[in-house]
Formats: structure tokens, sequence, C-alpha cells
């Protein structure tokens, strides 16, 4: 099938390139941790990074999802097709087309499990300097997801955190 300039083009997982997705935790207003965990594409797909990058937006788009700086609490809209399932030590992220996980150190699973919850920054923005089984420094993880580039480019989501047991 070919496709002509302006034509969508169907969703290849390929696409994306390599997916990363890392948890970490962060002191927030009311003084405790919150959870928080990023998605986002090396940007080593097939076709480089701006097709890393329109294939992310695309997937999210498709889900419904509006990248923007909107935190939308999944909490409050049951039919959000994106769920967190934290189970042995990974948190798990399914949505149409993906289901992703990692593992997460016990402070993030001590966080989540007072809070209930969440907050993934699904960005369409790749990142090249992250590496999937391999830590990043903490300046360069906040240096990125604070970037208004970033920021701009994600989708923002607070996710119950549902286990096996629900």
């Amino acid at each position: 099938m070919t496709t002509t300039p302006g034509e969508a083009r169907p969703f290849h997982p390929a696409d994306l390139g390599t997916l990363v997705i890392m948890p970490w935790t962060g002191k927030v207003e009311d003084g405790n941790d919150m959870p928080y965990l990023l998605a986002c594409s090396r940007g080593d797909a097939p076709n480089g990074p701006e097709a890393a990058s329109a294939a992310v937006a695309g997937l999210l788009n498709e889900a419904g999802l509006t990248l923007g700086e909107e935190v939308i609490d999944g909490g409050a809209r049951p039919s959000l097709p994106v769920n967190l399932l934290v189970v042995a030590g990974q948190a798990v992220v399914t949505m149409p087309r993906l289901n992703t996980q990692c593992p997460v150190q016990p402070a993030w699973l001590a966080a989540v499990a007072e809070r209930g919850y969440a907050y993934l920054l699904f960005t369409a923005r790749p990142w090249p300097e992250a590496r999937v089984g391999e830590a990043v420094t903490p300046d360069a993880l906040r240096e990125f997801v604070s970037d208004e580039e970033t920021v701009r480019a994600s989708v923002h989501l607070l996710l119950p955190a549902r286990s096996l047991r629900q």
C-alpha cells in the first residue's frame, strides 16, 4: 500500500523506534513523593526521529489523547484507554496498540501505594540519551522532563494504580 503526501499512514510498532519507560519519584507541594513514569521514544525509528515523534503523537491521538500541558485525571475518566497495573515490582502501562513495562524501585512502590496513582508523562519528543535498562542521572531526567518542548509535546495523565487483587 502506498500513501500520498498528507495521507495518514497505517500504524506500525517499528515506527516508534525503541520505546523507553522509566520510573522516578519526586517531592510535590504536599511534601510527599509522587510516583512518575516517563514514556518516550529514543527517536531511532527506521525513518528517523521525526517519524518516531509522529508515530508517538499518532498513537496517543488515536487513543483520544491530546498533547499539551493539561493533566488528565484517569480516576475521573473511567473510559480512559490507558491503564496502569502494578505487579511483582513492575509498572505495566497498557493502551490500544501498546503494552509496556518497567521495573520500579521500592520508593516508587511506596509512593504509588500511598497515593493510589502515578503521573505518566508520555512524550512525542524523542530522547536519544534514554537507554533501555540503563540509569540516567537525576539532572538529565529533570532537564528533559521539565523542558518546555517536552511538556508541550506530552500527554500528562494521573493513572489509578491497579493490582491483580483489585
